[in-house]
């Protein structure tokens, strides 16, 4: 019988290959897109990590959710470094959501308050995926828009505190697989993992519709 881990990574691989080949997406890596489409999606990462990272503490000693609480995964700060690199030190004054990013970070909130299980859907799409497929968008985006490597405008792919990313996912997986949670807990689990790739996409749709190439 597959683990847990594996169960999430294949249940969702549909969703997951659909967020990552969105047109937006496709758009900004190939550099068909400008930096400031780059720096609209940074802003719209604000939003949801915000929503993730704001329940973290509270979430710390949930039996469930706790275990995956780590410091060294948060993108809160690096994410605010890239954004006043991006559109300068008063960068707060001109943030805002799309609507479908509203959509995402509400849910993010709403697990986080009430259901800490399904909070772990939405930490595991986005965490893990920043450490695997968020290494190649740091890769284009240094090549493309010249960002130091490593440096300011892309810190949100850095994880410094994570010295061995391999070992880390390893490890988290691992945690996955322990989660305190009964069989049909879990099947909620993975809806909810299919969940957080679909509002992703959601967002990937509509900063595709504001830098349209065919306008």
């Amino acid at each position: 019988m597959d683990s847990f881990s594996t169960v999430i990574r294949t249940a969702s691989h549909e969703q997951h290959v659909e967020a990552e080949t969105s047109t937006f997406m496709s758009d900004l890596l190939g550099g068909r897109l400008g930096v400031d489409a780059y720096a609209r999606y940074t802003e719209q990462l604000w939003f949801v990590y915000e929503a993730l990272e704001a329940a973290a503490a509270r979430l710390a000693s949930d039996p469930v959710a706790g275990p995956f609480i780590q410091p060294e995964l948060f993108r809160l700060p690096a994410l605010e470094r890239d954004l006043t690199h991006l559109r300068g030190a008063d960068w707060r004054s001109g943030l805002t959501a799309l609507p479908a990013t509203h959509a995402y970070a509400d849910r993010v909130r709403e697990c986080a308050e009430q259901w800490p299980a399904g909070y772990i859907a939405h930490h595991y799409t986005r965490y893990l995926g920043d450490l695997s497929g968020g290494q190649i968008i740091r890769d284009k985006a240094e090549r493309t828009w010249g960002f130091a490597r490593k440096g300011d405008g892309v810190r949100f792919y850095v994880f410094e505190e994570i010295a061995n990313p391999a070992a880390f996912k390893r490890g988290y997986r691992e945690l996955l697989d322990a989660v305190r949670a009964d069989d049909l807990e879990k099947q909620r689990i993975v809806s909810e993992c299919k969940n957080a790739f679909a509002l992703n996409t959601g967002v990937f749709r509509a900063l595709g519709e504001e830098f349209s190439l065919s306008a």
